[in-house]
């Protein structure tokens, strides 16, 4: 038998590992400031962020990415959190654009602009750099607890993905298209940052179309219920910062509502699925 080659291990290089030792620290802190005390952006915070709706959406999503690199951390496979590193150079790369584009509007000299700037700037290369050096030592091969996602929730989670994608790239490189019709009021800033963390599950979701291994999304989709179900709670507790006046605000609350149950329903159904297929007999 063929020896199996070193870079296909499926390991998570130590590298990745020290990258999310990095990171967590800064998505802690920051979840605390934006999720727990959103009014007080002015004086804590790299910039103002107004209305407080807009620190907590980017708070849940931080929270959520807490959860991803701690499973990076955890995780024993490589293969299991792959694909959330394009998804985080994509976002972190974007964040890194809209800073240089509104730097009149950030605390110069705040320890936390130091740190949202230190973050940004630096995050995209490193991310890249350990997503490159560790990307093949995916083998392909499923996990013994696994089975292969169907074709047909694998194609409209992608379809779902690409939407939040093409909305999320056209709210940041356009953002006063949306801005004037979003379920909250949105500054150009705010209108950047709200369409980059719309695109963390849109990257994410695409890879489905081209892996079809549970094992590959598993740790990625309980990341992404941890953001929704924070998004819900800060919708319900700031639901005064909705313009009702627009369609948007009910249709973004029923949107978070829709997407929560349907990411819920189906981590639920691949678990039993794959927990069928680990204990089937084998002929």
């Amino acid at each position: 038998m063929a020896r199996e080659r070193p870079e296909s291990d499926d390991r998570v290089r130590r590298a990745t590992r020290l990258l999310g030792v990095a990171i967590v620290p800064f998505l802690a802190v920051a979840s605390v400031l934006l999720y727990l005390l959103p009014t007080h952006t002015r004086e804590l915070f790299a910039w103002t962020i107004d209305p407080p709706l807009t620190a907590v959406f980017l708070g849940a999503a931080y929270i959520g990415g807490i959860w991803f690199f701690v499973g990076v951390l955890r995780s024993r496979r490589w293969h299991r959190v792959k694909y959330g590193f394009p998804a985080v150079a994509v976002f972190a790369t974007l964040l890194g654009i809209a800073t240089f584009v509104h730097w009149d509007r950030f605390h110069f000299g705040h320890i936390s602009f130091v740190a949202w700037v230190t973050l940004y700037v630096v995050t995209p290369f490193l991310v890249v750099g350990v997503a490159a050096r560790n990307w093949r030592a995916d083998p392909g091969t499923p996990d013994d607890r696994d089975f292969r996602l169907p074709l047909l929730p694998r194609a409209v989670f992608a379809a779902v993905g690409l939407a939040a994608l093409v909305c999320g790239l056209t709210l940041f490189v356009v953002p006063a298209a949306f801005a004037d019709e979003w379920a909250w009021p949105l500054t150009p800033l705010t209108a950047r940052v709200v369409g980059a963390i719309l695109t963390l599950p849109g990257v994410v979701n695409i890879w489905m179309l081209v892996d079809a291994r549970w094992s590959a999304f598993r740790a990625i989709v309980q990341a992404e219920i941890v953001s929704l179900c924070f998004i819900a709670v800060a919708v319900a507790v700031a639901r005064a910062d909705l313009d009702q006046t627009h369609a948007a605000a009910p249709a973004f609350v029923v949107g978070i509502a829709v997407s929560l149950v349907a990411f819920v329903g189906f981590y639920a159904w691949c678990e039993r699925r794959s927990a069928a297929r680990s204990h089937r007999p084998s002929t």
